[in-house]
């Protein structure tokens, strides 16, 4: 029951219809609290419990300082659960799991369902394997049914059998889009003892982009797997109050730039202050010409720049969107008044406190690149030529230093994990600066390929990919239908994409199809070989496909640096794709443009874009539309209707996923063969009753680490190597080394990532010295063997498991599979100097003991080799865990003792850990309340 202590609940009328909300001016001073903050304190406010959610959280919110370090803890509550199926499988396994669990004991499986909404986008999978084809959409949707039947199947189950979780078919669209264009509300509401309650729009999301929809004023962030199950069954997250950092725009974008060009300004400015964990919010006089679609473009990125979030507060230009993408009225109305009601309606005279502000003119902006590597080096567009020759030259840059933001991101390909870094790392490079004195030569291998039977030729710098992709821009009409009409000019005066340019279009919505269709641009692109796709991530999380034949075989024969184009938010070295060490983000006009020009050695704005059919010289000024002519087409063929339409059976899917046989009953049908998704162990064993805790003895140390080891130095995303236990498994089971796919795509199947556990090539595991990847020794003796063999040596011995590791442990990507492969690797307890925060909450959702050593105090300090017996005391027995356990050391027949702090930190996790993890927690909550 609420607790109200701060008696905020009251009632807002709309129309007659009466909603419960809890007013945020109930604390006193909160209008001084940023936009985001508020959001939060609602929060508080609403769930206030006494218990997980107390007046202490909603008075240091209440109270909070804008210049201190975030240090106070809160427990925050989103509205609903957005997923992609990379990451968002194994939280169906899981609950499935559940639903067998709860069987198991007696209970009723149909009562595990998602406690608040979830739904989950199918977008990551769809691969450009055919392309500038009139059937290249369908025949690569029917490939990716076919790779990926097995995962489909269990959705399609879960669609059909879970409340409160929906799913969006494959070749539908990107989550962020669909998201943005469909599922948000802005104003959220839900039936209640009370009445219909009435509050803000927030979620969490598998994804590192989730933060897109907060250019429509909705907070939400990227989590990873055990954070956003946790969420689904109710739970609240744990979160430290943030510093906030406002960005204030003035002016206007100039004309012939982009929403694009000013993100990449916006990434680059951000990147310089740092504000790595932080919320960003925008606010100032310029807010308000900045259209919607380009807010969601600058939200999309909040990744690329550290920040957990980039929010945008409600005004008339979010009200003008819901009603261009068909909201309800009643819905649009009530956006408004409970934002003006609860102060989150913007005043563009207002300054909330702010931990730093930042100010950008808008009127500053130009046209830009960002790359080749890394999304925050912008390149302006006059530049482009010279920083490219001057890279081909040698005048490169070192990489950032391992555990920075740059790695974090990078290590996230394919899965789109969330980014969660320490904000104490301090290693990311500056943004590059690649303006200098122009290099007169660079090296040049010009390699003869035959393509279409006639003689072309590459060189480094050559452009091989251009893809329109991304939700990051394909939700932008603006931008979208200024490439179209670029296209159409170019098409009209002769021009046509290089023949060695592979070109895809891959909208995040159907919503592009139609008004391109309507605006009678389609045909256009379609010459330049843009033709349709897929609706879904492709190139910008590396589902480039194949390259040309011949431009591979030349590339890889000579070793040349050739380049994609895409409008994207990534663009690490060989994640596009393998055979491309260049890539740049730019807008869709700018794609086009690079599709004709087909090398980065033609500069855009002095250079010739080819000839005319009469023999004239077309330069890309020639071709460029005005502001007002994308606005004329935009304003002729954009209206509520298509979105109407659009989405009216968004949940329907085509006749592959419609024909899948789905078994009747409240429990999914496993199967045994499935390399894909298999039953996972969490629940073996587990009674209506948690064990009481025991102490750990006799433990032996799998892997003695250094600092900064990341969640994908634990867990990778990446490939699956043919000579890695995994790969082992897969051909065990009868599947070939080209079909292995990636770690991120078989997250559904246990026995595939237990395997990958601890199996990055570039682990560096001190038991092992002088070697790199997935090995260790099983102690006491002195052989090396894999990581996942010493494992099941151990565990037929009935030996307990320890890691040994050094600072900000498990920072990189929000991986739940970090923590997942950990446990059921046999591991008891990890002891860390310190740990990244999300993936220790992690280690304790999985039952897993986080300890860490007394400040000043390391495994090297205190002389710790790995090669000790480990015995940990103070467990058993205890009412409520103790604040520090004894770490008793065995080595060369002498024992000593460390006392190590147990960092389990709030009564919901020391819950958990009790319970052996945050499933069986909520699994016997459910059990009790059938009782």
């Amino acid at each position: 029951m609420p607790a109200n202590s701060f008696n905020s609940r009251s009632n807002l009328d709309v129309d007659g219809r009466n909603y419960t909300i809890h007013r945020i001016d109930a604390i006193k001073d909160s209008a001084r609290l940023p936009y985001s903050l508020k959001v939060l304190l609602e929060n508080l406010l609403r769930n206030e419990d006494g218990r997980l959610v107390t007046a202490e959280q909603i008075n240091a919110l209440a109270s909070w300082d804008p210049a201190a370090e975030a240090k106070n803890e809160i427990q925050y509550t989103p509205a609903r659960v957005l997923m992609q199926d990379f990451t968002g499988v194994p939280c169906v396994v899981d609950l499935v799991a559940m639903r067998d669990a709860m069987t198991a004991l007696g209970g009723d499986p149909k009562k595990v369902n998602p406690l608040i909404p979830a739904e989950l986008v199918i977008d990551h999978s769809v691969i450009a394997d055919v392309f500038a084809r009139s059937d290249a959409f369908s025949v690569n949707a029917d490939f990716e049914f076919k790779r990926n039947q097995e995962r489909y199947q269990l959705l399609r189950w879960a669609q059909h059998s879970f409340d409160d979780f929906l799913v969006v078919p494959p070749d539908t669209g990107i989550c962020h889009q669909v998201n943005l264009e469909y599922l948000s509300r802005v104003v959220f509401t839900r039936e209640g003892p009370d009445g219909t309650a009435a509050y803000p729009d927030t979620l969490v999301g598998t994804d590192s982009h989730t933060p897109m929809v907060n250019g429509l004023g909705v907070l939400g962030w990227g989590v990873g797997g055990i954070e956003a199950e946790a969420s689904m069954l109710g739970q609240p997250m744990s979160m430290l109050i943030p510093q906030v950092v406002g960005l204030k725009l003035t002016g206007e974008l100039p004309e012939g730039t982009t929403a694009t060009d000013l993100v990449l300004t916006v990434a680059e400015l951000l990147r310089k202050i740092r504000v790595v964990g932080k919320f960003v919010d925008f606010f100032g006089p310029g807010v308000s010409n900045v259209p919607l679609a380009t807010r969601a473009t600058l939200g999309n990125m909040s990744p690329e720049y550290g920040s957990t979030g980039a929010l945008f507060p409600i005004d008339s230009e979010t009200l003008d969107y819901l009603r261009l993408t068909g909201r309800e009225e009643h819905q649009i109305k009530l956006v408004e008044a409970y934002a003006k009601t609860q102060g989150l309606w913007h005043d563009p005279d207002h300054v909330p406190d702010f931990s730093q502000v930042v100010e950008l003119d808008l009127g500053t902006v130009q046209p830009s690149l960002a790359g080749p590597t890394r999304p925050q080096d912008r390149i302006p567009l006059a530049a482009a030529q010279g920083a490219v020759r001057r890279l081909l030259a040698g005048d490169t840059h070192e990489d950032a230093i391992s555990g920075g933001l740059d790695d974090a991101s990078e290590e996230s390909f394919p899965a789109s994990d969330p980014v969660a870094i320490s904000s104490r790392i301090d290693r990311d490079e500056p943004p590059r600066d690649y303006s200098g004195e122009a290099v007169l030569t660079w090296p040049s291998t010009p390699t003869q390929i035959d393509v279409g039977g006639n003689s072309e030729t590459l060189d480094h710098g050559s452009v091989v990919i251009a893809a329109i992709t991304s939700c990051t821009n394909t939700s932008n009409p603006t931008v979208m239908l200024g490439a179209a009409l670029l296209a159409k000019k170019a098409v009209e005066l002769g021009l046509r994409s290089k023949p060695w340019v592979k070109t895809t279009l891959a909208p995040g919505s159907r919503v592009v199809t139609d008004y391109y269709n309507r605006s009678g641009l389609t045909p256009y692109l379609e010459t330049l070989g843009f033709n349709l796709v897929g609706y879904g991530c492709t190139t910008c999380i590396g589902n480039s496909g194949p390259l040309i034949p011949e431009v591979s075989e030349a590339v890889n024969s000579h070793d040349l640096s050739v380049a994609s184009v895409l409008s994207g938010n990534r663009n690490f070295e060989g994640r596009i794709h393998g055979e491309v060490k260049m890539n740049f983000l730019a807008s869709p006009p700018l794609v086009i443009a690079y599709a004709l020009a087909g090398s980065m050695h033609v500069d855009l704005l002095n250079d010739s874009l080819g000839e005319d059919t009469e023999g004239n010289p077309v330069y890309l000024r020639d071709i460029w539309p005005t502001s007002a002519e994308v606005k004329a087409v935009v304003d002729a063929n954009l209206e509520a209707s298509m979105f109407t339409k659009g989405y009216a059976d968004v949940y329907h899917g085509d006749e592959n996923w419609r024909s899948m046989h789905i078994p009747d009953g409240d429990q999914f049908a496993w199967d045994d063969t499935s390399t894909y998704v298999q039953s996972p162990p969490y629940f073996e064993g587990v009674g209506r009753i948690p064990e009481p805790l025991a102490d750990i003895t006799g433990a032996r140390v799998l892997v003695n680490l250094g600092d900064s080891v990341t969640t994908d130095h634990i867990s990778p995303a990446g490939a699956i190597r043919k000579d890695s236990p995994a790969g082992a498994y897969l051909m065990e089971k009868g599947v070939a080394p080209a079909d292995f796919n990636s770690y991120g795509s078989r997250r559904g199947n246990h026995h595939v990532m237990i395997r990958g556990t601890f199996a990055n090539v570039r682990l560096r595991n001190k038991l092992v010295p002088g070697t790199e990847g997935g090995f260790t020794r099983h102690l006491p003796g002195t052989e090396t063997t894999s990581i996942f063999d010493a494992s099941l040596a151990y565990q037929k011995e009935n030996i307990p498991l320890v890691v040994l590791a050094g600072s900000d442990y498990g920072s990189g990507s929000s991986r739940d599979w970090a923590a997942k492969g950990t446990l059921l690797l046999g591991v008891k307890a990890v002891l860390a100097t310190s740990y990244e925060r999300i993936h220790r909450s992690n280690l304790i959702g999985m039952g897993v003991l986080p300890l860490q050593f007394r400040d000043g105090e390391t495994a090297e300090s205190l002389g710790l080799t790995g090669e000790e017996v480990f015995s940990i005391a103070g467990l058993a027995g205890t009412e409520s865990l103790p604040a520090e356990v004894t770490v008793s050391v065995e080595a060369d027949g002498a024992t000593r003792s460390i006392p190590m702090r147990v960092r389990i930190d709030t009564p919901a996790e020391e819950a958990y850990y009790r319970h052996g993890g945050i499933l069986q927690y909520v699994l016997r909550q459910l059990l009790d309340a059938e009782d």
